[in-house]
């Protein structure tokens, strides 16, 4: 059994904006990254992404950047139980629809079959989803739904 998933959501914003919201570390950091986003996201740059309810900043590998199309990173599994860490994968795909909103789609995958792999793979689902809810938020909005709610 593969541990990956998929989420996806609609932002009633262009491509242009929603890519931007992403890639920008200013702006990631305004919904996303608790602790703050160090780096814009470009092929082959390493930035780090901090968030208050885990210790560090989490380097954050980005492999490829397709503006206003996707983007594919490599971090950390997170994976307590493995006997060495180890890279999952990260790809965001960004796209247009008929009405000028956003679909933006995240798929993780990579984790190690093991119960602690599993565990981690949920924790990333459910991170992710809450993502694409606080982007929706901040991107259209200007709310940020994140602050106040990690320790």
């Amino acid at each position: 059994m593969d541990l990956k998933f998929e989420v996806s959501g609609r932002i009633s914003r262009p491509v242009s904006e929603v890519f931007e919201a992403v890639v920008n570390p200013e702006k990631l950091s305004g919904y996303f990254t608790t602790g703050g986003a160090k780096g814009r996201l470009e092929t082959g740059a390493t930035v780090t992404w901090d968030f208050h309810d885990f210790p560090g900043a989490f380097p954050v590998h980005v492999v490829e950047v397709e503006k206003d199309k996707r983007i594919i990173l490599r971090w950390g599994a997170n994976d307590p139980g493995a006997s060495q860490s180890y890279d999952t994968t990260v790809t965001m795909r960004f796209e247009p629809t008929d009405d000028g909103r956003t679909i933006v789609t995240i798929a993780e995958e990579g984790w190690r079959e093991t119960p602690a792999g599993l565990k981690s793979s949920y924790g990333n689902c459910m991170g992710w989803s809450q993502m694409l809810c606080a982007m929706k938020a901040y991107v259209e909005h200007g709310i940020n739904l994140r602050e106040g709610m990690y320790k």
